[in-house]
């Protein structure tokens, strides 16, 4: 019964963290800007930040294998299971949160590259 409620708690954990304004939008001084054309910048510059590999598929295969090869040092079949499986879930979301930082650094220098004043 703990893997089910261990991937609810994980899936609502994550949905409430999908709701939270994001850390990673850019703020701009809007002083002397046509936001009209900021937006359509941004649009531009968000689709080229898109182009930055996804990490979180790499990272989860390499979570499983490493807490795979310990449970299967310290423990047995059944722990090998749950240790890979804690791996790609701990491994992927680090993979997510990876890339949504990178991405958000390429929609910033883009926008700076396009003379906006970015303030973080």
């Amino acid at each position: 019964m703990k893997g089910p409620l261990c991937g609810i708690a994980i899936c609502a954990m994550l949905l409430v963290q999908g709701c939270a304004a994001d850390p990673n939008k850019p703020v701009i001084d809007p002083q002397g800007v046509d936001m009209a054309r900021y937006e359509a910048d941004r649009a531009k510059c968000e689709e080229v930040a898109r182009q930055v590999e996804q990490k979180a598929a790499n990272q989860a295969v390499t979570g499983a294998f490493v807490l795979g090869v310990i449970g299967a040092i310290f423990g047995d079949r059944e722990t090998v299971k749950k240790m890979a499986a804690t791996g790609a879930v701990t491994g992927g979301a680090g993979g997510l949160k990876a890339t949504d930082l990178e991405r958000s650094k390429v929609v910033k220098n883009c926008l700076r590259a396009r003379g906006y004043n970015v303030l973080n």
